[in-house]
């Protein structure tokens, strides 16, 4: 049993990329699905695709490289946000990870949405990682 469901697809991910596999399958959650469509969108996976397979089905994201020195395009993803220590921000206290060359993910009220679009709503939530 996942006691960190999203600590549990952040640590699959960064295993997948620093062994530099192609593809990476993630047991499926709205929560999970939410943050790979925007990992996708800021352009750190190359491609993702849902599948309906079993109880809760699959996700699997195909994993983004520079072609040149083929190091991950992810340089690191952190949990901030644990089950023992949830970690809250304002509208005012929303983090900007690499002075704004990373992205933090939150979960509002409105859905989970990247720091950027939260200062720009104007709502704070739970900060559940940093990508960079």
């Amino acid at each position: 049993m996942i006691t960190d469901p999203i600590g549990d697809f952040i640590t699959r991910i960064r295993n997948a990329s620093m062994a530099k596999h192609k593809v990476v399958e993630i047991p499926a959650s709205n929560l999970r699905k939410a943050i790979t469509k925007i990992l996708f969108d800021q352009g750190y996976v190359l491609n993702y695709k849902f599948e309906d397979t079993g109880y809760q089905g699959t996700i699997k994201i195909a994993l983004k490289y520079i072609k040149e020195t083929k190091n991950p395009v992810i340089k690191d993803i952190q949990r901030v946000s644990r089950p023992g220590l949830r970690k809250y921000a304002g509208t005012q206290e929303i983090p900007r990870v690499l002075n704004g060359l990373g992205i933090a993910i939150l979960s509002t009220s409105q859905g989970v949405m990247i720091d950027k679009e939260a200062r720009k709503m104007g709502i704070g939530g739970e900060v559940l990682c940093y990508v960079y």
